[in-house]
């Protein structure tokens, strides 16, 4: 059997606020514990806005760093 429900939700986020947005979920095939659920706001919306902020953070914390040591230096941190 597969499951897809679709619906509105209000969400709180703490830095943006109150977003108003449609959701679809989705049941995986082969194990119906397991499902994707995609979340969008209205076009021209501060919902939208919202999203687009936040998108904008998610995106900027995937930059790497650039540190600077006393002696001047400028490194990158490395990821294990």
């Amino acid at each position: 059997m597969r499951r897809h429900l679709r619906g509105r939700k209000v969400v709180n986020h703490p830095a943006v606020g109150t977003t108003d947005l449609a959701y679809d979920d989705f049941a995986l095939p082969g194990d119906p514990h397991v499902s994707i659920t995609t979340y969008t706001a209205e076009p021209g919306t501060p919902s939208a806005d919202a999203l687009t902020l936040l998108a904008t953070w998610a995106e900027a914390q995937k930059q790497p760093q650039t540190i600077t040591s006393n002696d001047g230096r400028r490194t990158r941190p490395r990821h294990p």
